[in-house]
């Protein structure tokens, strides 16, 4: 199999599992959709524009992109999808390490996600160096 091909493969696997976290709020969306964006961006031209500009799907990826934006809607999810996971292996697992494993992986990962804006910068004034139409 090429690579080209391996990116693909990988990219709707990233796309279906991103559909799947619409649907279960446990499963975060975004982070599936910009792994499928990259994927594809290796892969596919015309999948990576589809993407890009896919009307739901779009906008995360490009202002993540653009500006490193996480919306507050999904650092909650992801917050939440790290506190239900290690309460439930607390509750349901015997093994301790389990859930050390999952701290190990979830405080730094809460960290950097939560280091993230939440919104778009504001545009500056032209008075304040800002051009007008660009954002910044």
């Amino acid at each position: 199999m090429q690579a080209s091909h391996l990116y693909l493969v990988l990219g709707w696997m990233s796309v279906g599992l991103g559909i799947v976290g619409v649907l279960l709020p446990i499963l975060p969306t975004t982070p599936f959709m910009l792994l499928a964006a990259w994927l594809f961006g290796k892969g596919s031209p015309r999948l990576h524009a589809w993407i890009n500009n896919h009307p739901q799907f779009g906008p995360p990826i490009r202002h993540w992109n653009e500006h490193g934006v996480i919306n507050s809607r999904a650092k909650i999810t992801a917050m939440t999808a790290f506190v239900v996971m290690i309460a439930a292996s607390l509750i349901f697992v015997e093994s301790r390490w389990v859930v050390m494993i999952q701290l190990m992986v979830a405080i730094p990962v809460s960290c950097f996600i939560l280091s993230r804006p939440s919104r778009l910068p504001t545009q500056l004034p032209l008075s304040q160096g800002g051009e007008p139409g660009t954002g910044a």
